[in-house]
């Protein structure tokens, strides 16, 4: 059997081959390689660089530990615990989006929280020091984004968290540590070294990787800096530098200090109602308001008797996704989202369940689904809309077009329903106290003590004892 593309052929030749491929001259070759590369390894022990980075690899395998989230008996070194628990927030793309189009929480958050509970206890970190490096994060990712064009419209290329929001993590890490600015620089450069993602393993099991590793390269960088590793002190100014990942960019200058602005303080960041791509809020919410023309709230949608869907979006090949298989897929595809949303009059956690993804009468609903791409509906988180059309058997058509759907920063979430959301998805992991404890700790913030009370928030998913209680209570003024 012949393979179909380049990378399955790749793959049928790393399965394949076997000893009895190997050659005589191949053996010799190879074995005069292996030991050359084995001198120069033992050569470069001595080197500076080795030694930078063997410091750095001994402060991890140290009894220095942060907490994974939701695991109460588990901990791992910080570098690894920002990773897994980086993985967890863009595990199911619930995390909030930013324009131009990135996750820019996800990458920041959890490198702050692993510092603040690893550092030694007379190094303590304030709820203040927390916001600020966070902010600071934040703010390294919308700069960078800004010096393209291309950034502002859906990534084609390559995912923004694990390109920014690397250099972002890097960047609130380093603010953190209180690195000073010649280490911060060095920081974004090495940062840089570490980012990119191809857009291909979108809608897979493999996309959430690029948040996590976004985090966990950021604060590598950052503690790589901190001992004096260097790197190219104009990475932000070359096209061979952070311009590798944009056709079009061009870096500006920042504004000076003394009248500095916050972009997060111009432009607000949507916060998702449901687990799914950005775009598909724009598909459920227009599908919602087309069901209540054809049935009440609680009714059973009459599936024949609809002839034809029309569903108007934006050209973006990697969520048109006619017959979604999984659930990630299920997440990026504009069709299934709309036709979900349509059947049941809503979308949440357990719209993208097997059992949902897979019903006859959601199968039933994508095969009516045509999609069109007017040429005004472009594919950009601020322009962008969604129109349904709805074709009766009986002739009627019902229309519906969503311009800004409730989350989107032009329509916030009221804090209610953030707070909602937050205590839905916590309680299914963490203790009533723990759940009730963070939403109390964050709220206050600026006056916390210690920021590493979140972490001992994070692990908490049995009822908390009298003591425990007690220690909590001390680390906020």
């Amino acid at each position: 059997m012949f393979a179909k593309t380049v990378t399955e052929s790749m793959a049928s030749v790393v399965h394949g081959l076997t000893i009895g491929h190997l050659t005589e001259p191949v053996l010799q070759r190879s074995k005069r390689m292996i030991l050359d590369t084995l001198g120069v390894g033992l050569l470069g022990t001595g080197t500076e660089v080795f030694q930078k980075v063997l410091q750095y690899s001994k402060i991890y395998s140290s009894d220095r530990s942060s907490t994974v989230w939701g695991q109460s008996n588990l901990r791992l070194p910080p570098l690894y615990a920002s990773f897994t628990n980086g993985v967890a927030i863009h595990s199911m793309d619930f995390d909030d989006t930013w324009h131009p189009a990135t996750h820019p929480s996800g990458a920041v958050l959890p490198t702050l929280i692993a510092i603040a509970e690893a550092m030694p206890p007379k190094q303590n970190y304030s709820g203040l020091d927390l916001l600020l490096a966070f902010n600071v994060g934040i703010e390294v990712q919308g700069r960078l984004m800004r010096f393209s064009n291309e950034a502002s419209d859906i990534p084609k290329r390559f995912h923004p968290p694990a390109v920014v929001g690397t250099l972002g993590s890097a960047a609130a890490a380093a603010k953190f540590m209180g690195l000073e600015q010649t280490r911060c620089r060095e920081a974004l450069a090495i940062a840089a070294s570490y980012s990119g993602a191809p857009m291909a393993n979108a809608a897979t099991q493999t996309k959430p990787l690029h948040i996590g590793n976004a985090a966990k390269n950021g604060l590598e960088a950052a503690c790589l800096a901190y001992l004096g590793l260097e790197g190219n002190k104009q990475i932000l100014d070359l096209e061979s530098g952070f311009g590798a990942f944009y056709a079009d960019y061009a870096p500006q200058m920042l504004p000076s200090l003394n009248f500095y602005t916050w972009l997060l303080g111009e432009q607000d960041v949507a916060i998702k109602r449901f687990p799914a791509h950005l775009g598909m809020h724009w598909a459920a919410d227009a599908a919602c308001s087309v069901r209540k023309h054809i049935v009440e709230t609680d009714e059973v949608l009459p599936i024949d008797s609809i002839h034809k869907i029309v569903l108007k979006v934006p050209d973006a090949r990697y969520v048109n996704r006619p017959f979604p298989n999984s659930e990630h897929e299920a997440r990026h595809s504009f069709q299934f989202n709309a036709c979900s949303a349509l059947l049941d009059g809503h979308m949440s956690v357990q719209s993208f369940s097997d059992n949902n993804i897979h019903r006859p009468q959601l199968k039933q609903l994508l095969q009516k689904m045509q999609v069109e791409h007017p040429k005004d509906n472009k594919p950009n988180f601020e322009k962008l809309y969604c129109e349904m059309s709805v074709t009766l058997q009986n002739g009627r058509i019902i229309t519906e077009r969503c311009d800004t759907f409730y989350g989107h920063w032009r329509k916030p979430l009221s804090q209610e329903d953030l707070v909602k959301k937050f205590k839905s998805n916590a309680a299914t992991v963490l203790s009533r106290e723990a759940v009730d404890g963070i939403i109390e700790t964050v709220e206050k913030l600026e006056n916390v003590v210690d920021c590493s009370v979140l972490s001992s928030f994070l692990r908490l998913r049995d009822r908390p004892t009298a003591d425990q209680m007690v220690r909590l209570s001390q680390w906020t003024k």
